[in-house]
């Protein structure tokens, strides 16, 4: 990759081999990414810890997510809409319309497919759980905001590019877009890092 795009070459180069930022396939990890849409991902961390605690000491699965009530949810810090979506991705799975277990001999666009066939997941949730989740090196989350503004950053651009725009410069990078998504992630990470480092420097 770094042979392929310079500015990738230059995160390398400046920042050394990005996290693999795994997580373990499954009900729960889903439910962990509907908690990151659309919010920041301290914001999303905390809702899931609350989460965890709630069905303590058991594991988050359809039956136990299910078994929760709306006020428990909300005090946990879920929306009324991703309470709507978290019902429905476990009951499609503890329904059997949904099969998680079977993604890993699926390929990526039957596993996008079965995903998003669900009320609540879409593409940017359905990538991210391929990339994150499946460990598939050709994923590509274009809808992903944080991507966005790394590759305007990267790339020196006068605008942040659209979805679509993302796609077609991502092209180029096939198959192996998974791992353009890391490198990215990892120059976004670090650069703000720095900067709340000097910030905090500056107050004092």
């Amino acid at each position: 990759m770094a042979a392929r795009d310079r500015d990738l070459a230059r995160i390398h180069a400046e920042l050394g081999t990005p996290p693999e930022w795994f997580r373990a396939p499954g009900f729960q990890t889903l439910v962990h990414i509907i908690l990151e849409q659309q919010v920041s991902l301290a914001s999303a961390q905390v809702a899931f810890t609350r989460l965890v605690a709630l069905v303590s000491p058991s594991p988050i699965t359809p039956e136990s997510f299910l078994a929760l009530d709306d006020a428990e949810l909300k005090g946990a810090g879920f929306s009324r809409q991703k309470i709507v979506y978290g019902r429905h991705l476990a009951e499609a799975v503890a329904g059997g319309r949904l099969n998680l277990e079977a993604f890993g001999r699926m390929d990526d666009e039957a596993v996008k497919a079965g995903l998003t066939s669900v009320k609540g997941i879409g593409a940017w949730t359905a990538d991210i759980y391929l990339l994150m989740s499946l460990r598939r090196p050709d994923a590509w989350p274009a809808g992903d905001l944080a991507l966005a503004v790394a590759m305007q950053e990267v790339k020196r651009l006068a605008a942040r590019p659209a979805p679509v725009e993302l796609e077609e410069m991502a092209e180029a990078w096939r198959p192996w877009r998974a791992v353009g998504a890391r490198l990215l992630w990892h120059h976004y990470l670090q650069r703000r890092a720095a900067a709340a480092v000097a910030r905090t420097r500056n107050e004092l």
